[in-house]
């Protein structure tokens, strides 16, 4: 066949159009919908039973992980979708990233250094705890979980000798619980209605203050139908008194992102570690495979109290962290 040689061979090459990923705009909104359901329940404090109540802890962890949907809206150009986890992510990041900035100046006043550790059922290491006492130079030292067996090994260690003074319940079981102090202090009762494991009250009288009211905290954790004995504890903690400095110390069971635990602090009380930027620094499980990944151990003080420094402290053989604040008292 012959081919004229006038005519053209060939064609218009054609590219086939490239396919342009996009996120689903319903996967957005399902990356959405949990974080925003999760910062509405903790600015409303909307938490009920034992279950919301314990996942409240991870709120930090929530708002770390609120990013997450603005990205995928972005992704999906979903723009109200995207519009909503920005809110979420502000929500819950001015819920959180105060604790770790702190708003308090260094005070001054009459020092007093408090110590508080639950003691894992007595089985702290004595001597770790010696430790402590000896280089931290506590004025008060806040135990629970205090057992018969644990107040033989502490004195054996010699801690009568730094702290003196003690106002001790301490049992065979998780209630026990005990105050050593490095002044005189003399037992407070009826001071209010303790509702879960022992918490012994004591009068501290410093030279230059008032009487300074030492509370020694340890709720039941809110598992299944104890939140209800976790909520009526921590609502019956005593207000702050005009006539007297109360500072409270222990184990809580309760994070800031606790509603109930927020309602008593608004009365007139501060969480000392969240003063000092030092409030998502976690104290529980301490000793695990895991790292400590929750913050439920405190010192509150009056908010006419000034806070110094707050330092949180591993203690082998038990599963919460010591926390130990320097504090100033007014005069």
């Amino acid at each position: 066949m012959d081919i004229a040689s006038g005519s053209d061979i060939g064609g218009t090459i054609v590219t086939p159009s490239r396919r342009r990923w996009r996120v689903p705009k319903a996967l957005a909104w399902a990356a959405v919908a949990p974080f925003a359901a999760w910062a509405v329940a903790r600015v409303c404090g909307l938490e009920r039973g034992s279950l919301p109540t314990q996942i409240m802890t991870a709120t930090p962890y929530a708002a770390a992980g609120s990013v997450v949907p603005v990205l995928v809206g972005a992704l999906a150009r979903n723009r109200a979708a995207t519009a909503i986890a920005l809110v979420t992510t502000a929500v819950l990041g001015f819920s959180v990233l105060p604790r770790a900035v702190g708003s308090a100046e260094t005070g001054t006043g009459t020092p007093l250094r408090v110590l508080t550790l639950n003691m894992l059922f007595g089985h702290a290491e004595p001597a770790a705890v010696m430790d402590l006492v000896k280089r931290l130079k506590p004025d008060v030292l806040s135990t629970q979980e205090l057992t018969p067996g644990m107040v033989e090994s502490l004195d054996a260690a010699g801690i009568g000798e730094l702290l003196p003074y003690r106002v001790l319940q301490d049992e065979w079981s998780a209630g026990g619980s005990g105050l050593y102090a490095r002044h005189p202090m003399t037992p407070l009762e009826n001071l209010f209605r303790p509702i879960g494991h022992n918490m012994p009250a004591a009068v501290i009288n410093l030279p230059g203050t008032r009487p300074i009211e030492i509370i020694d905290v340890h709720p039941y954790p809110p598992l299944g139908s104890q939140v209800h004995d976790w909520t009526a504890a921590i609502g019956a903690f005593p207000p702050p008194s005009p006539d007297r400095i109360r500072i409270l110390a222990g184990d809580f069971n309760a994070s800031l992102d606790h509603a109930v635990m927020r309602r008593f602090l608004d009365q007139g009380y501060a969480d000392a570690a969240d003063r000092v930027g030092q409030g998502l620094v976690p104290t529980w499980p301490a000793g695990k495979s895991i790292p400590p990944i929750i913050t439920i151990d405190h010192v509150v003080v009056d908010q006419r109290v000034g806070v110094n420094e707050v330092s949180v402290h591993t203690v082998p053989g038990t599963d919460h962290r010591a926390v130990f604040a320097d504090l100033r008292l007014p005069a």
